[in-house]
């Protein structure tokens, strides 16, 4: 069932199921400071950057005094408290037609009507479900927070707000949602645009359920935007198999597969990007045929040779061989990992900010 379709089921919702104000605060004055046992209380003014007269926490010093609490399970709590307080100085820079609700497992700040924000804190809990179901044995519920979603009233909000987390210069497409995973993680959207977030909220709780295992970017990437596309069929693509297959041939060469297993091709600014994710998604379709073992695989990947051990192991496969095959290629070649080829740290994947 989609967002529509919940949201025509639920008008009538009875007041008492409405999501509750985030912490007792929605139309009160947002706090000045935040305490936590053990530790001196975090002064939040200073500490707030404004872009376009949006507030965002320096959050490289929110995690700096979180690390001066003595007690994990008072982390947690202290981070979840700079969280809401800093949805609440945004909802006060937005006006008074913003509120600021909340779930056990969800944030959202919108100016929507209360049957909506019910109905868009339901759809975030049951997608969140969903992956843990599909992902059965690999992924988790990320242990510190909520997720967060900010729906933004109009195009020119929303594009304020965005707009710090773009480069100064350049000329950059249109969005209709983002994941923003600068700090602190959190999704935005317009009000127009409620829908098309969907799948980028499906791709990036997949991310926060597997941030947890020591996985390569590709097999990250790869198990979220298959789960995305089971959970949100995309639209008919931009190129048939055909012609994608035709553009991996074209495209892929030892120097550049090297890149795709450090992720470093998944930071492109060209159609190696795009293939990149591509090309993840095939490999993680084929390997996860048979669930078991596919679990087994991931849970042994490592970072560091791109999941060529735990591959092998679990697999019973090479993954240079693997990408070979799928790209017609010539043996002779290297197509496996090759750790001491990167000149660079590999990367995790969940990359810093996605558009939809």
């Amino acid at each position: 069932m989609n967002m529509l379709k919940l949201f025509r089921s639920l008008l009538s919702t009875p007041s008492g199921d409405r999501p509750e104000p985030a912490a007792g605060h929605s139309r009160s004055e947002p706090p000045t400071s935040i305490s936590a046992p053990g530790a001196e209380p975090l002064a939040l003014p200073a500490l707030l950057l404004h872009t376009n007269e949006l507030p965002v926490l320096d959050w490289d010093a929110v995690s700096q005094w979180l690390q001066t609490i003595p007690g994990p399970d008072d982390q947690a709590r202290a981070w979840g408290a700079c969280k809401v307080a800093w949805l609440q100085h945004l909802r006060t820079a937005l006006g008074p037609t913003y509120a600021l609700a909340e779930r056990d497992d969800a944030l959202l700040l919108s100016s929507l009507d209360d049957n909506l924000v019910q109905v868009t804190l339901d759809f975030m809990s049951r997608t969140q479900r969903r992956i843990l179901g599909l992902l059965d044995g690999v992924a988790q519920v990320p242990e510190w927070g909520k997720d967060i979603l900010v729906v933004f009233e109009d195009d020119e909000t929303y594009y304020r707000y965005v707009s710090r987390y773009y480069p100064e210069d350049g000329e950059f497409a249109g969005s209709s949602g983002m994941h923003i995973n600068a700090g602190c993680s959190h999704f935005v959207t317009m009000k127009a645009d409620l829908r098309a977030i969907e799948p980028v909220i499906a791709h990036e709780m997949t991310h926060g359920c597997l941030s947890h295992l020591p996985i390569p970017a590709w097999l990250n990437e790869g198990i979220a935007v298959n789960t995305e596309q089971r959970l949100y069929p995309p639209p008919p693509p931009l190129f048939t198999p055909h012609e994608m297959h035709e553009k991996h041939l074209q495209f892929w060469g030892e120097a550049e597969v090297q890149q795709f297993w450090s992720g470093k091709s998944f930071l492109r600014s060209d159609d190696g990007n795009m293939l990149s994710y591509d090309l993840a998604r095939i490999l993680v379709n084929q390997f996860s045929s048979e669930w078991d073992s596919f679990r087994s695989f991931v849970l042994g990947a490592d970072l560091s040779d791109a999941g060529a051990a735990a591959a092998r192991e679990h697999l019973g496969l090479d993954l240079g061989a693997a990408v070979a095959a799928i790209l017609e290629a010539d043996g002779g070649q290297r197509w496996g990992p090759g750790p001491g080829t990167w000149d660079t740290a590999p990367e995790t994947g969940a990359f810093r900010a996605n558009a939809g």
